[in-house]
C-alpha cells in the first residue's frame, strides 16, 4: 500500500458533501468496532493502552490549520513510517476543528488517516468535541460546514457529532505516559474510570475534567476554571494520578504555547500545540516524537524530541 499525502490533501481540499459523508461514515463504523487487541493497541471502553515499545508521533491541537497539519505529516514522515512499520504511531490529542478556515478539511485528513491505518493512527477526543452541554465556543465548523457544503450541511454536523462520541478519552502508555486532551480527574483513579467516562457524563465531571482542565503551579488541589468549564489542577493532583497508573508524564493539548510546548509541575505535564495563526499568536507550533521503549521520569528530557516549526 503506498499512499500519497498529496493526494489525501487534495481530495480534503476538493471533497464534495457526498465524499466528506462517507468518510465519517466509515470512521465511524470503524471507531464503534475498535474493542480488544487492535494490531499493538489495547482498546477498553474510551482508553487506549499501549505497551511501552515501538514509537509515535504526537500531535496537539489543530483547530482548522491545515497548514501545519500538512507540515507535521510531512517531515515527520509519519504516513511513510507507519506503511514500513507496524508498531508506528500517530495520536492525537484533540481539537481538530474550530477557529481556523480549514475545519472539514483538517477532519477528513485525519479521518483518512485512521481509515488507512486504523491500528496505527490514535485520535482522541479534545474540549472542541465535547459533548454539545459543555461544547466550547467560538464554535465554528456548522459555518464552515455550510459554507462548504451549502445544503445539506445539518445532516452533516450531527453525523460529525456522532462521531465525535467514540474518539478515545485517554491513551495510556504503560509505565511511560498517560495522554488526555486537558488534564486528570481526582475522580479517575482506574482503568476503568477512564474507559467509561463517556458513560457517566454528566452525572460525574470526570470526562469534563479530562477535556476541559489545566494545570497551575499556583495551587494545591483544584480550583473552577476560568473557561467555565473543568478545573485547575496542581501538582498534587498530577502526582496522585499518574502515580495511581503507575506512570511519569501526563501528556495533553488544550492550551497555546509561544514556543508550542510547555512544561509545568515540575516536569510532569507537557502541554503540545500544534496550530499557528489568529486568534492564536503563538511565534511556534510543536509536535512530539518518540521512541516508546525509552523512559523519562521527566519531561524536561523530551526537550530534544519536540520539533518546532
Amino acid at each position: 500500500m503506498k499512499i500519497g499525502l498529496a493526494q489525501i490533501i487534495k481530495e480534503s481540499i476538493e471533497t464534495s458533501l457526498a465524499t466528506y459523508n462517507e468518510v465519517i461514515e466509515d470512521s465511524t463504523a470503524v471507531l464503534q468496532n475498535e474493542k480488544g487487541k487492535v494490531g499493538d493497541l489495547e482498546i477498553i471502553g474510551r482508553l487506549v493502552k499501549m505497551e511501552p515499545s515501538g514509537n509515535a508521533v504526537i500531535v496537539g491541537d489543530l483547530h482548522g490549520d491545515l497548514e501545519s497539519l500538512v507540515h507535521i505529516l510531512q517531515e515527520s514522515n509519519i504516513i511513510q513510517r507507519m506503511e514500513d512499520f507496524q508498531s508506528t504511531h500517530l495520536i492525537f490529542l484533540g481539537d481538530y476543528g474550530d477557529r481556523g478556515n480549514f475545519s472539514p478539511e483538517v477532519i477528513q485528513t485525519v479521518l483518512k488517516l485512521k481509515l488507512l491505518f486504523p491500528s496505527q493512527v490514535v485520535l482522541m477526543r479534545g474540549n472542541h468535541e465535547s459533548p454539545k452541554d459543555i461544547l466550547a465556543y467560538p464554535h465554528d465548523l456548522s459555518d464552515q460546514l455550510q459554507n462548504k457544503f451549502g445544503e445539506g450541511w445539518i445532516e452533516t454536523y450531527e453525523r460529525t457529532f456522532e462521531l465525535y462520541k467514540y474518539l478515545c478519552n485517554a491513551v495510556l502508555v504503560e509505565d511511560r505516559y498517560l495522554m488526555v486532551h486537558g488534564g486528570p480527574s481526582e475522580q479517575a483513579l482506574t482503568i476503568a474510570d477512564l474507559a467509561n467516562a463517556y458513560r457517566e457524563h454528566p452525572r460525574t465531571k470526570v470526562l469534563e475534567d479530562i477535556l476541559w482542565s489545566d494545570p497551575s503551579d499556583s495551587i494545591e488541589g483544584v480550583n473552577p476554571s476560568p473557561r467555565g468549564a473543568g478545573k485547575l489542577f496542581g501538582k498534587d493532583v498530577t502526582t496522585k494520578v499518574l502515580d495511581a497508573f503507575n506512570v511519569h508524564i501526563l501528556i495533553r493539548g488544550h492550551e497555546s504555547c509561544d514556543n508550542g510546548f510547555r512544561i509545568d509541575h515540575d516536569g510532569r505535564v507537557l502541554t503540545i500545540f500544534s496550530r499557528k495563526g489568529p486568534p492564536y499568536f503563538n511565534d511556534h507550533g510543536a509536535y512530539l516524537g518518540l521512541q516508546l521503549s525509552e523512559k523519562f521520569k521527566n519531561a524536561e528530557l523530551l526537550v530534544p524530541y519536540i520539533h518546532q516549526f
